[in-house]
């Protein structure tokens, strides 16, 4: 049981073990086996993350970034988000791009958040592909290349990521980045509605289509 298994992480957690404590602040955020607390899971998540576990870090990172258990703050956020993506963790990578795209907790910086995107995009992050794509399809931090952006979106919309399959379903319509094949995009736009993504099914409905 969750019960049981928060016993076995608590004493090992309590021993030092990164692990357990990084184990233990999850069962603390979800309230698996424990009461549901924030702010124990941030605890939890520190110890783990100040002996380097980059789940952890992550973990911690997404608490300061929602002021989840701690105040809020973006610089706090992209400190524990850079430890964790140096240490290859794709969630850290994106979320530490989408930081230096918006110029949350860190100067606006639009290469280094094409560069954490990429990163992220080569472990098959979707959320980072479809940021990248968005990158490249503006020109924002690398050279503009609809093609490369389309085939970001493509790789995405193909894992289900909702926004890149609205996004892929304009330019078939358009014949943006690809030859225009106008029921190819209805397909990737319907699949975006079904979803619930809001922009796909005003799309669709002003163009007389259902989905």
């Amino acid at each position: 049981s969750y019960a049981d298994a928060v016993v076995w992480y608590q004493k090992a957690a309590e021993q030092g073990n990164a692990e357990a404590q990084y184990a233990l602040g999850t069962c603390y955020e979800t309230g698996y086996g424990v009461t549901q607390s924030y702010a124990d899971a941030v605890v939890w998540y520190q110890k783990a993350a100040e002996q380097g576990n980059a789940e952890a870090q992550y973990a911690l990172g997404t608490c300061y970034e929602t002021g989840y258990g701690v105040t809020q703050s973006y610089a706090d956020a992209v400190v524990w988000y850079q430890k964790a993506a140096e240490q290859g963790n794709a969630k850290a990578q994106s979320n530490l791009g989408y930081c230096y795209y918006n110029g949350f907790g860190v100067a606006m910086d639009y290469k280094l958040a094409a560069e954490w995107y990429g990163k992220a995009a080569e472990q098959g992050n979707v959320s980072a592909m479809h940021n990248l794509g968005c990158c490249y399809f503006a020109g924002e931090g690398v050279k503009a290349d609809i093609t490369k952006a389309v085939a970001l979106w493509r790789a995405a919309a193909e894992e289900g990521f909702d926004r890149s399959q609205y996004e892929l379903g304009i330019c078939y319509c358009l014949g943006e980045g690809v030859q225009q094949d106008y029921a190819e995009g209805l397909k990737w736009l319907r699949m975006a509605a079904r979803q619930g993504h809001a922009m796909a099914q005003s799309a669709l409905t002003s163009l007389g289509e259902k989905w």
